[in-house]
């Protein structure tokens, strides 16, 4: 049998070597000492091999705009929502769509090779989602890129939002989205919450909400998301994102609370670098970490994804595409620091956010030829260093190599 492409002598997540085989688009083997002639060869020896790198929460339709029309001078997240207001009433389709491409470019040298990406559908022009469609089809020979009708005003509180939401679905948005905690009443976003479950029911699709992004441990609209979970059939198909709420409830409370988004089948996808810099604003000390508890709905057997959620936009001023740098900050916050935890961190920017999206994504036979070559030996060392993507390979082709820097230092 001849191959497309041999990655030789690489170490997988586990520890093991073996090379990866690649016919066409598709994994054939994963074993030691493939002998087999192939029409291209990577040298991996010694070096961690993974399936891609993913954000499964992102905001393309803002990103690399930091600084137009204004900086977030408060850096709290309602300033951001009000400075994103202004950016949108200015920029053009073809300036979303630039920021985008260029944003893409940066990601899949990173080995992000799946987004999930919220798409703000209150622009009355519509510019926002005709420029974010665009964006995934010029992008869908390399990346996947879901895309979520959000709308950032509320499904309630915006006039015409809830109209917005399903024109979007129309015209091919993916996944049903919402911000309950945004309504201006807790029973709006309750009501809000229903109204997304029961759209997403309707239309065979997934869910993915801003859910509990504030300080507030009274904002429990993830007891609402669960229910309605179950109640629409939805179980495996809907997540929440952020919870940062749940920081700050009282332990009897998410004692409850957890058992029911596990039950539900809830994904819990928190976003440490935005979450870390826009939650706490209001305190003085001791300031609250706000972020949602990782551990403990690892250990009720959630699914858990850590995402980016921004790049130099209104609501975070840095970011790189790195999404080692985001397990990085997400380990440190939640105390993570055994090393089977350390290990799972990799798996939330990996393994976790492609179950999310439902993507076929893996080091095994049958599988996408979708993976990224590191320059190091383990995921311990991938978030410690944030080494080098020395080859990232989408659907059997390299569509980014890096050759890494090396420091020679003179003698101490």
């Amino acid at each position: 049998m001849s191959l497309d492409l041999i990655v030789k002598g690489g170490l997988l997540v586990d520890g093991t070597e073996a090379d990866v085989a690649i016919t066409g688009q598709t994994i054939v083997a994963v074993e030691p000492g493939i002998t087999a002639p192939a029409a291209q060869v990577i040298d991996a020896t010694g070096r961690l091999v993974t399936q891609p790198l993913i954000d499964c929460h992102f905001h393309m339709d803002a990103t690399l705009s930091y600084g137009r029309p204004r900086v977030n001078a408060s850096g709290t997240l309602l300033e951001g929502i009000r400075l994103w207001g202004e950016l949108k009433a200015i920029q053009t389709r073809e300036e979303i769509v630039e920021r985008a491409l260029r944003y893409c470019r940066m990601a899949v040298g990173q080995g992000i090779l799946a987004i999930r990406s919220h798409v703000d559908v209150t622009d009355p022009n519509f510019r926002t989602v005709e420029a974010l469609l665009e964006v995934r089809d010029r992008v869908k020979e390399v990346i996947d890129l879901q895309l979520v009708a959000f709308p950032q005003d509320g499904w309630f509180r915006a006039p015409g939002a809830e109209a917005a939401v399903i024109r979007s679905l129309d015209a091919g948005v993916d996944i049903v989205g919402g911000i309950p905690h945004f309504e201006r009443t807790m029973q709006a976003g309750h009501d809000a919450v229903t109204a997304a479950c029961r759209l997403a029911a309707d239309r065979g699709l997934m869910v993915d909400l801003h859910c509990d992004e504030t300080d507030d441990p009274l904002s429990r609209h993830v007891e609402v998301l669960a229910a309605e979970t179950l109640r629409f059939g939805l179980q495996g198909r809907v997540a929440g994102s952020h919870l940062t709420s749940m920081h700050s409830m009282d332990n009897y409370y998410v004692s409850k609370l957890i058992p029911l988004i596990a039950e539900a089948r809830v994904a819990a996808i928190a976003n440490p670098l935005a979450n870390i810099v826009l939650q706490g604003r209001h305190d003085s000390y001791p300031k609250r970490r706000g972020m949602t508890r990782v551990p403990e709905l690892l250990a009720a057997g959630v699914t858990v994804a850590f995402a980016q959620d921004s790049t130099r936009d209104p609501w975070y001023p840095l970011g790189s595409g790195d999404m080692l740098e985001v397990a990085q900050m997400g380990l440190h916050v939640a105390h993570m620091t055994a090393p089977a935890a350390m290990r799972t961190c990799f798996d939330l920017v990996t393994r976790a956010p492609a179950e999310i999206m439902g993507l076929n994504f893996g080091l095994a036979p049958g599988c996408r030829a979708s993976l990224v070559v590191l320059d190091c030996a383990d995921p311990v060392d991938a978030i410690r260093l944030s080494p080098a993507r020395l080859a990232v390979i989408s659907n059997g082709r390299v569509v980014a190599r890096t050759t890494p820097a090396r420091t020679e230092t003179s003698d101490i």
